[in-house]
């Protein structure tokens, strides 16, 4: 694992897509707990029961945080090597 943070290159292209699928998985999350507050509200299903859609937006917030931390360690490592540049 560490060997892969030791490639510059590799962790600054880590930067953009960890942002990126950090907020889509996010988004997608936000999206599913309404879905679930919807089918809770109406006491029917959209396609899953309202429990579902509260576990998918789960799964997907938890998602959505190991994006964020591994856009963290990326960023953290890269300012922290410019920093020694200098």
């Amino acid at each position: 694992m560490a060997a892969h943070w030791a490639n510059r290159e590799k962790m600054r292209a880590n930067l953009s897509s960890s942002g990126k699928w950090g907020h889509i998985w996010w988004f997608l999350a936000m999206v599913f707990a309404v879905l679930g507050i919807i089918a809770d509200a109406v006491n029917g299903s959209l396609g899953l029961e309202a429990t579902s859609w509260f576990l998918l937006a789960i799964v997907a917030l938890l998602a959505s945080v190991t994006m964020f931390i591994g856009w963290a360690i990326s960023w953290y490592l890269e300012t922290t090597a410019t920093k020694k540049g200098e």
